[in-house]
């Protein structure tokens, strides 16, 4: 039986580091891809490929997956893990810093879909893996320049998932909650930033607070365990279309459907300690 190939994009860290070991472990040959070689080095003694690509830049993108195929011959399993999360009012973000997060969490992982699906179709079979976010299903305070790029991956997924399953292509959906990875950090810079003083300062600092508190560390997910719910779903011979991972998970995004607005709303409120008024 011919050997399947991955390609794992942010590799180099956190949950695209975790999926990219353990999917090697499962007989694949993977290709671990992220921005900087230096950070891939690590993954080498597991057999994995660095694949040196910065997913907001097309001719990187381009030229590494053209590098793959010629390299492999075939494509089995895209996963995209690349992404990160800029915070603030949608009034003080840049622009430039907005439309950079939409393109790795959005246009870069379509993208990279643009190029294997190709191949894909060729072969009668192939497993897209998008990493969402319960971001991508419930909306929090300042919030709103991350959760639109992963809304909309979320509807691109469902949206390809019509489109690709005629040519034996699944397209899955993982929707971690908070992960012990650098998200949160990261994230907690960039709100303090964009709107750590001025207008938004009381919702920002209370935000950076609940990201951070020891109540949400102890609720966060190890990544090795979003990195086996993407195994399971890149593995399994009939994945589900969504799998949600982490505590609360399921129950933020049934609060999200079933109440009125303005009642999430409030819920979100006493959640985040972001006042309403």
């Amino acid at each position: 039986m011919t050997q399947q190939v991955a390609l794992v994009t942010g590799a180099s860290s956190g949950i695209g580091e975790e999926t990219a070991r353990r999917i090697a472990s499962r007989g694949f040959t993977v290709y671990g891809a992220a921005r900087r070689a230096d950070r891939l080095a690590s993954l080498a003694p597991d057999g994995i490929r660095p694949l040196v690509m910065d997913v907001a830049d097309d001719d990187s993108v381009t030229q590494g997956i053209a590098h793959l195929l010629d390299e492999a011959g075939r494509i089995d399993l895209l996963v995209n893990s690349a992404g990160y999360g800029t915070l603030g009012s949608v009034e003080e973000t840049p622009i430039d810093d907005a439309r950079r997060l939409f393109d790795v969490n959005l246009f870069g992982a379509m993208r990279l879909v643009q190029l294997v699906v190709p191949q894909m179709r060729q072969q009668r079979s192939g497993r897209i893996v998008n990493v969402s976010s319960v971001g991508g299903r419930v909306p929090t305070p300042l919030g709103s320049w991350y959760h639109g790029s992963k809304f909309a991956l979320e509807a691109m997924s469902d949206t390809l998932r019509f489109e690709l399953q005629q040519f034996g292509i699944d397209v899955v959906v993982i929707e971690p909650g908070g992960t012990q990875t650098e998200w949160a950090e990261i994230a907690v810079d960039h709100i303090r930033s964009n709107s750590g003083d001025g207008a938004y300062a009381r919702q920002a600092e209370a935000v950076a607070r609940s990201l951070v508190s020891e109540r949400a560390r102890a609720s966060h997910t190890p990544a090795s365990l979003v990195a086996d719910t993407i195994v399971r779903a890149a593995t399994v011979r009939r994945p589900k279309t969504r799998y949600p991972v982490g505590p609360g998970v399921k129950l933020g995004i049934a609060l999200r459907r079933i109440l009125p607005d303005r009642a999430f709303d409030r819920v979100m409120s006493r959640a985040s300690g972001v006042p309403l008024g």
